[in-house]
């Protein structure tokens, strides 16, 4: 490839990579789940328009074509957050207590011929867990939630043309998911005098538990420009998922019995579309970089509403408003091949946040993000180990709303919140 040539690939890649970089309006990704593979997170997730391994079925279906034979992915990441609270009220910090999550991901994809190739993919695209302890100022907003979700995405590839690949699947999704809080006693001796209740009563306990199931789908595209540059993309549809549990209640006088009585219950969540596209290059020796864009369609999130078969407190309906934005994220991956053995990985990526101030709470502290990753592939005969490390930094966000326990306004946990990821990769790919 000639200077001119060169320089020119290098003004069109950094071109693509300013405009999605400018992107208006960019926000942040909830409790989405991106780490879905470690080279994919080596590379900051920027591998929608090339293939590294099976993980493709979650990137983008249309690259396993790519892929020859028959190979299997085996990996996890593991997360180690740290969020921490500033009371703005009496200057009191609070830590979360120290967690270690490990979402699994399984890939097999399988080369029929030259134009058609499958694959079967389990994951967890979504995922929450948080665990602020009994203690701390907010916990009769939040104090343990965990929210765990198990994907099987069987997908088709489909090779159109020599350039055009098109790929389809469906997605199976099994949804688990633990809420819990403290309950304001305090005050209700005095509220409902009826029942004879000693003044100043300590803290019960409320905990909704419950699971359910959707079927979505998802669809992507890869178009060889020429041998240097191609372009991919790919879509997730929103998943309807239908919750059926048990709210329980611990409580520290039977009295409180008729007011907080155990109940079953129901809920729903409509999980957001995704949308993810992406330009790689790959004119340099040994080098492939990609840029690419992510939307997430988190306005689908309106509301946490729970029906119950027995009121509480005189209630059947808990209603918390949450009123989430769609949001957008941009990233930069290079992949530098060492020698036939060894490539390095780097990347970045900035995404935005979805969580209005106004409904902005403990459960789910999100702030724009910025995620920072190196990793490494590694070959040795029919086997390849990707390792990776990523920091993600959520910039410091401060609640001043009046999302606050129920009972008393007050206790509304406003001040700062700062949170920081560290994430560890690991995958081992076998082609058979």
């Amino acid at each position: 490839m000639n200077q001119k040539v060169l320089w020119r690939g290098i003004a069109v890649y950094v071109l693509i990579f300013f405009v999605f970089c400018t992107t208006s309006n960019a926000y942040g990704s909830g409790f989405a789940i991106f780490t879905q593979g470690a080279s994919a997170l080596g590379q900051a997730d920027a591998v929608i328009a090339h293939a590294d391994d099976p993980s493709a079925i979650f990137f983008n279906p249309a690259l396993i074509n790519k892929l020859e034979g028959t190979q299997i992915e085996l990996g996890t990441t593991l997360l180690f957050p740290s969020q921490e609270f500033k009371s703005a009220a009496t200057g009191n910090s609070f830590r979360t207590e120290s967690q270690v999550f490990y979402p699994p991901t399984v890939f097999v994809t399988h080369k029929f011929n030259d134009k058609i190739s499958a694959g079967l993919g389990v994951f967890s695209p979504f995922g929450l867990g948080i665990n602020w302890g009994n203690s701390w100022e907010g916990r009769y907003i939040a104090t343990d939630s965990e929210m765990i979700t198990f994907n099987i995405n069987p997908v088709v590839s489909y090779k159109v043309t020599p350039d055009f690949t098109f790929a389809a699947g469906v997605d199976f999704l099994l949804l688990d998911t633990t809420l819990k809080k403290s309950l304001n006693l305090s005050g209700l001796a005095s509220a409902v005098p009826s029942l004879g209740l000693p003044a100043g009563l300590p803290d019960g306990r409320q905990k909704f538990k419950g699971d359910g199931h959707g079927v979505g789908y998802n669809f992507g595209i890869l178009y060889d420009v020429n041998k240097d540059i191609s372009f991919g993309a790919s879509y997730r549809s929103e998943i309807k998922v239908d919750i059926d549990g048990d709210s329980t209640f611990t409580l520290p006088s039977p009295s409180l019995g008729a007011l907080f009585p155990n109940t079953s219950g129901n809920s729903h969540i409509t999980l957001p579309r995704v949308v993810q596209a992406g330009v790689a290059y790959k004119g340099f020796n040994r080098l492939t970089l990609e840029t690419g864009m992510r939307w997430e369609g988190w306005s689908s999130f309106k509301e946490l509403r729970i029906n119950l078969d027995k009121p509480v407190l005189g209630s059947t309906t808990s209603i918390t408003e949450k009123n989430w934005h769609d949001t957008y994220s941009a990233n930069l991956g290079v992949k530098y091949q060492l020698n036939d053995t060894v490539a390095l990985l780097a990347g970045y990526l900035y995404g935005g946040n979805p969580v209005p101030d106004k409904t902005f709470d403990p459960i789910v502290p999100d702030a724009t993000t910025h995620l920072f990753t190196v990793g490494t592939n590694v070959k040795y005969k029919n086997m390849r180990i990707d390792l990776s490390y990523g920091y993600q930094l959520l910039e410091g966000r401060s609640k001043n709303n009046t999302v606050a326990d129920p009972l008393n306004p007050f206790n509304n946990a406003n001040g700062r919140y700062n949170t920081d990821i560290h994430l560890f990769g690991i995958s081992l790919t076998y082609k058979i």
